[in-house]
């Protein structure tokens, strides 16, 4: 079960922290300086590490994976046939959205879990009625 403190990290927010290009860098890196307990999943990490392989090159996709590492606050969860199924489910709820397994995957763990708020830049992140941080400035 979450604590109220909670909060849960998509792609898009660990994206923007680790990417000074991104529009939304300033906002998550004031967020990550002082956060509350964090939490994402196993499929986050390995989208984030994918999309800096794509979008830059090996040396930056180990950065991130360091930058992961060195991350006290973050809790990682393990996705297991129970979150993936559930995830599956809510691809069929919202079929009509672009949705991906890991975003479908995130809005269950934030169910279950009650977290409160999202880290993400992503609207989809938003679907279920949790808060999006970048609403929140």
């Amino acid at each position: 079960m979450g604590k109220k403190n909670e909060a849960y990290v998509d792609t898009s927010a660990l994206i923007a922290f680790a990417d000074r290009s991104d529009s939304f860098h300033h906002l998550f890196r004031r967020a990550f300086a002082n956060p509350p307990v964090l939490v994402s999943t196993t499929l986050v990490i390995a989208e984030g590490h994918a999309w800096f392989l794509r979008r830059f090159d090996s040396y930056r996709a180990l950065e991130f994976v360091a930058m992961i590492d060195a991350m006290s606050p973050l809790r990682i969860l393990g996705v297991s046939r129970t979150e993936w199924k559930a995830g599956a489910e809510l691809l069929r709820k919202f079929s009509d959205q672009a949705l991906t397994l890991t975003d479908a995957v995130g809005l269950h763990v934030m169910k279950s879990r009650r977290i409160p708020v999202c880290w993400s830049t992503d609207l989809h992140l938003g679907l279920t009625g949790v808060p999006l941080l970048i609403h929140e400035r």
